[in-house]
């Protein structure tokens, strides 16, 4: 998968996310190169989740 593909993927799980999270914004969910930890860092703090329950959720979408 190119970066191009991974980038579609990301934005439509992206809109899952703000559907189910009403509290998550576009800078909450801004995935940078190589910075796949702090995104998760950030999603942890903002809704009180593991990132082992944030992953599952991400997958289940």
């Amino acid at each position: 998968m190119n970066s191009t593909e991974m980038q579609g993927n990301w934005n439509v799980t992206k809109g899952k996310l703000k559907q189910k999270f009403a509290i998550l914004t576009d800078n909450d969910l801004m995935l940078l190169d190589g910075k796949k930890e702090e995104l998760l860092g950030r999603l942890q703090e903002k809704l009180g989740k593991t990132k082992e329950e944030l992953q599952k959720i991400i997958a289940s979408l």
